[in-house]
């Protein structure tokens, strides 16, 4: 009698534990359902480093990558003024840009303050974040929000522009950032989604 009642009871709290893992992480799973979620990113088409003339930014494709997986609404980080077609008049345009701290005036906007989560994408230029996503960045209250930052490179990786956002993004939270090769976006695609997939699992989204 004894034995039938201390395996009842072992019975039991296995079945507890088990339902008790099932509820936390299906409470996990509603946690992070229910934050809204934005990708924001600055990327430009045209003569590119590494990959020639594009139709459609290295940024832009990672960025659709991390929309798709994560369900997050999209906004692209558009100049007025569009940047030249040309790489080397680009760079030189990206660097009178940088020296001179401006922030370009850009098209539309988005409402992040009615964000929990928000991506921002661009690619490294000059060693920084382009200067129309500081435009965006200044439009709006960073606080409380999460922020993931992305990049597109041709070695350079995120080039410390994690800290540039934690310095100007007041209040928010930075997390680890990814960064992927220009040429890796453009031309292995499989390989670029599978490095957005294990970053977005490693983050738990």
């Amino acid at each position: 009698m004894k034995q039938k009642i201390i395996a009842l009871l072992m019975m039991l709290l296995a079945t507890w534990q088990i339902t008790s893992c099932a509820q936390t992480r299906h409470s996990k799973e509603q946690n992070i359902e229910s934050k809204k979620t934005l990708v924001a990113f600055f990327s430009r088409a045209g003569e590119n480093y590494g990959v020639g003339n594009i139709e459609k930014g290295n940024t832009h494709i990672i960025a659709e990558m991390i929309a798709a997986e994560t369900g997050s609404d999209l906004f692209h980080i558009l100049p007025v003024t569009s940047y030249p077609s040309d790489y080397t008049e680009c760079t030189t345009v990206a660097k009178r840009e940088l020296n001179a701290n401006a922030r370009p005036t850009i098209q539309g906007d988005a409402a992040v303050e009615d964000y929990d989560i928000i991506f921002i994408g661009y690619p490294i230029w000059w060693g920084d974040m382009p200067m129309p996503v500081y435009t965006f960045i200044e439009k709006h209250d960073w606080q409380g929000k999460t922020i993931i930052p992305f990049c597109t490179h041709e070695g350079s990786g995120l080039s410390g522009t994690e800290n540039k956002l934690k310095s100007v993004c007041k209040g928010s939270s930075v997390l680890e950032g990814l960064a992927v090769r220009g040429t890796t976006a453009q031309n292995k695609q499989e390989q670029a989604r599978q490095s957005v997939k294990n970053w977005l699992h490693k983050l738990k989204y």
